[in-house]
């Protein structure tokens, strides 16, 4: 007997709560009309299971005011049927997830997240999911990454490479898997790389049938297949969602026909959901009395389109947190500036939501032949996938690399070309600074022992909030401080 199964998805929707004009002025997005679909989906076909591939959290004022809270409220209306943890859900400490967790109307699971101490996992790692007569076995497994938010958090460990996490798989799979599983899906927050790296080291007698991940922001125009595994994501925000249209014969017990695409969501392609729509007006209404004030004007519109390249934004964030400062060299993460584009009106919204991630800076010396070494390692081949730290530099600082060559054709700063002997002062924020070594692979002793770290701010958005408030019609330019060959 043949039966059909539709799978829809979503992931990293950090806070995407709110509709957007898209092109041509359609209003596209937004958890209402997000809603609406997975609702008409529901009512239009027999079985249908909707799942979260993580990174519910981070993205809007309205997710970092109530600490996540609002988030979970939203998405218990949102009811998808089983979501995993993605390296954002940390970021409020493992306490608080724990917290949010408990207030979920819907299942959180992970499989690889747990308490160094005894070994105990901290979440569900799996469920099983019965939907007309199949059951659906889904594993959550998380990026290696959460281990950069959580280094404070010595109790809390994870399995931290791709070969780890396929032996996981097959602790699921011998353990839980049994002749009434029907369809086996990996949910994962690894990035589309580690995905194809996971599926090409699955034994193919675990019977793994899809991985529907997050992470990477992929927007995939058609699915892959490694090692037999279709692999899946969609995006990033509520603007699409994936959907699976799956035949499977109950018989012979394997899927029989398989398609997937990934559905814009607007207002021609979804109804609204009036109340979810009610919910994140009020919590709209709540924060634009704090938020919705002028905190200073560009001169245009600054952008910030990719996380690897210089960028007029981190070209003006790392500046002004290097001005009138006591260190040399500004290195700001370019993942922490989370807009495309902002300006030429800044609202104190818009500047908590481009710089989320308001935590302290640290000063520390290090050699120039240490600094080489640093950016080389930033500028690994893994990073040109956007899947690794990567920096925006402070005025002074000028980089040519060739890829080809995997070589430096310049690194200098202030017109002098870094010599090894060099010693420089570098300023990093707290989440790059607890993982210097991971991030830079340099050793962090010898740099501890040279010069004692120092707290130089506690807060980056304070800088940021008096900068911009204090200098008006500000602009920014890419000038040549990143620059890469081939």
């Amino acid at each position: 007997m043949k039966k059909k199964l539709t799978i829809l998805h979503s992931n990293d929707m950090h806070g995407a709560f709110l509709p957007v004009t898209g092109r041509n002025n359609v209003m596209t997005g937004g958890l209402s009309r997000l809603s609406g679909y997975v609702r008409q989906v529901r009512a239009e076909e027999e079985n249908v299971i909707y799942l979260n591939a993580g990174d519910m959290f981070r993205g809007s004022v309205i997710d970092s005011e109530y600490m996540g809270l609002s988030t979970i409220e939203l998405m218990n209306l949102l009811a998808p049927d089983v979501s995993t943890i993605g390296n954002h859900e940390v970021d409020y400490g493992i306490a608080h997830l724990l917290f949010l967790e408990k207030c979920a109307h819907f299942p959180i699971i992970n499989a690889d997240l747990f308490i160094t101490l005894n070994n105990a996992r901290l979440f569900s790692p799996y469920i099983n999911l019965e939907v007309g007569g199949m059951r659906v076995m889904v594993v959550g497994l998380l990026t290696e990454e959460v281990m950069a938010s959580t280094k404070s958090e010595k109790v809390i460990g994870t399995y931290i490479d791709v070969a780890e996490a396929a032996k996981e798989v097959g602790i699921m799979a011998d353990n839980y898997r049994t002749k009434e599983t029907d369809i086996f899906i990996l949910l994962t927050h690894v990035g589309i790389e580690k995905d194809r790296e996971l599926a090409s080291l699955l034994n193919p007698e675990w019977g793994v049938d899809l991985i529907i991940g997050g992470h990477s922001h992929t927007l995939m125009e058609e699915m892959e297949t490694v090692n037999g595994i279709p692999i899946v994501q969609a995006g990033t925000g509520t603007g699409q969602i994936g959907r699976f249209d799956i035949e499977y014969d109950d018989e012979e017990k394997k899927i029989t026909a398989i398609k997937w695409y990934t559905q814009v969501i607007n207002e021609f392609t979804a109804p609204e959901d009036p109340v979810i729509t009610e919910m994140v007006d009020r919590f709209k209404t709540q924060t634009d009395a704090k938020y919705r004030r002028v905190v200073t004007n560009f001169a245009r519109e600054l952008t910030h389109p990719s996380r690897i390249q210089e960028t007029e934004m981190g070209n003006l964030y790392a500046d002004l947190l290097q001005w009138e400062s006591s260190f040399d060299i500004m290195m700001m993460g370019s993942g922490a500036i989370r807009k495309k584009a902002m300006g030429p009106i800044v609202e104190y919204q818009d500047m908590i939501e481009n710089t989320p991630f308001d935590d302290a800076l640290y000063m520390i010396k290090v050699t120039g032949e240490e600094f080489r070494r640093m950016i080389s390692y930033v500028f690994r081949d893994e990073a040109w996938e956007g899947h690794t730290e990567f920096y925006q530099y402070s005025k002074g600082v000028r980089i040519v690399y060739r890829k080809s060559t995997r070589s430096f054709e310049e690194l200098s700063f202030r017109g002098k070309e870094i010599e090894d002997g060099d010693e420089f002062l570098i300023a990093l924020q707290n989440y790059h600074y607890n993982n210097f070594e991971d991030f830079f692979n340099v050793p962090f002793e010898p740099v501890k022992k040279r010069m004692r770290p120092r707290v130089v701010a506690t807060s980056v958005n304070n800088i940021v909030e008096e900068f911009f408030t204090t200098h008006p019609g500000l602009d920014a330019h890419v000038e040549g401080r990143i620059v890469i060959l081939d």
